[in-house]
């Protein structure tokens, strides 16, 4: 059977000489990946403000609340991933936790980091918290997107063995059987499709303006497409599948999916309230 050639393409983009000490400081895909997701994601924000002149947020609360999700994305997926991925390993190592550059960051674990920066600067500066998370969730699918290519370019999360003609072996799997390129998946279906569909939906004036729509059509999203790649792809191998069949990821997906619905029923609630005439 013919396999694709994984494109062995250097984790490190760019190789900085330091002079005079024979060291190098080095930039990864990966960095490079977030600090993307970061940067687009606060234009993006910031055009979706000013979408919306008359209420808050603003772009003014785009801009100043940037560094705050930098930290919330970090800490939350780090700790996220600690807890729900390896915790055995953390008790026994609990340095290592600190040691973001070796991998280890759970989506999941960045949602809620995330979720508790919203609604802390919401509070802080008394606007809601839900129209500041729908701007932030329409944004979200670009950092997946760029993160997901990211971890295809490191040879990691890779998908389960398969003979589909597109099928690649990747350099860090042990077994070098042909696997499912699931990073490339993911990134199409949680970047660019879901990343599409929040677009679409946050030009119509009346979803854009029912606050907690949009959290609520992410957090659906999402949880709908990462449940179903999940099949194909390799489950971690601390963890193994649950009751045989579904992996860690797939069980954090449906609390997310059951906390989508409930946003979109408050949205829905609360503008049925509002009256159709009434600016949200």
């Amino acid at each position: 059977m013919s396999v694709l050639n994984f494109p062995n393409i250097d984790p490190v983009a760019l190789h900085i000489p330091v002079p005079f000490i024979g060291h190098e400081i080095q930039i990864r895909w990966y960095a490079l990946a977030y600090l993307t997701g970061f940067i687009g994601g606060w234009l993006y924000g910031g055009w979706l403000a000013d979408l919306d002149r008359d209420r808050r947020p603003n772009r003014t609360d785009i801009d100043n609340i940037l560094p705050w999700m930098v930290l919330g994305v970090i800490l939350g997926g780090r700790i996220g991933y600690v807890l729900f991925y390896n915790l055995p390993y953390y008790i026994d190592n609990p340095l290592k936790a600190l040691f973001i550059w070796e991998g280890g960051m759970s989506f999941h674990g960045g949602l809620i980091g995330v979720a508790i920066v919203i609604i802390a600067f919401a509070r802080y500066y008394k606007f809601s918290p839900m129209a500041l998370g729908d701007i932030i969730s329409v944004v979200v699918p670009i950092g997946l997107f760029f993160g997901r290519l990211a971890n295809f370019v490191n040879g990691e999360l890779y998908g389960r063995p398969t003979h589909v003609a597109w099928a690649m072996i990747f350099p860090k799997d042990p077994t070098q059987v042909p696997r499912h390129p699931s990073q490339l998946y993911e990134a199409g279906l949680e970047g660019l499709l879901l990343g599409g569909v929040l677009f679409l939906l946050a030009r119509i004036p009346s979803i854009r303006r029912s606050e907690g729509m949009l959290f609520g059509a992410l957090l659906i999203g999402y949880s709908l497409c990462r449940f179903s790649i999940e099949f194909v792809r390799e489950p971690d191998i601390q963890l193994g599948l649950y009751f045989g069949y579904f992996s860690m990821g797939q069980l954090l997906c449906i609390p997310m999916f059951i906390a989508g619905l409930g946003a979109i029923a408050y949205a829905r609630r609360r503008r049925r309230r509002s009256g159709p005439g009434t600016k949200g």
